[in-house]
């Protein structure tokens, strides 16, 4: 799983969510960003109104928390949704001394961006992309894919 860190960069360089059962994210700036949660059909599902999408948390006994506005929520994308992203443009994934180095390709240029795990290498990957001029190709579209 990424960091905190690494989902508000993503975030804050435009990668889109639009939450799907399964997604994980947690309430970050409210002392709980270490507790993750994960979006549910049962438990904490997404529902759409008017104002925006709000995050239920329903069947919750224990906490107070009935909602929370999904500007409120961290994304913390899985790997498999960050390299859904990076679509035609990743390469491979590669083991190294220090864990682990995604290859990407874009205009005939190869990058590499580590991590120490392989969903650490894949959004630095999808980070850089977002960070470059150009952007990622898709990376929109190709997000909204990825968390179907």
């Amino acid at each position: 799983m990424i960091s905190v860190e690494l989902a508000r960069a993503l975030r804050d360089a435009g990668l889109p969510w639009e939450p799907t059962s399964g997604d994980r994210f947690v309430v970050v700036d409210r002392g709980m960003d270490d507790q993750v949660f994960v979006l549910s059909d049962m438990t904490v599902e997404i529902h759409h109104f008017p104002t925006g999408p709000v995050i239920g948390f329903n069947g919750t006994t224990e906490w107070a928390l009935d909602s929370l506005d999904q500007d409120d929520a961290l994304w913390l994308p899985a790997e498999d949704q960050l390299r859904a992203v990076l679509g035609a443009a990743f390469v491979r994934l590669e083991r190294t001394a220090d864990g682990f180095a995604v290859v990407v390709e874009n205009d005939g240029a190869q990058r590499r961006t580590t991590g120490s795990e392989p969903a650490s290498a894949y959004a630095r990957a999808v980070l850089a992309g977002l960070s470059r001029p150009a952007g990622l190709a898709g990376s929109s579209a190709a997000a909204r894919r990825a968390t179907r």
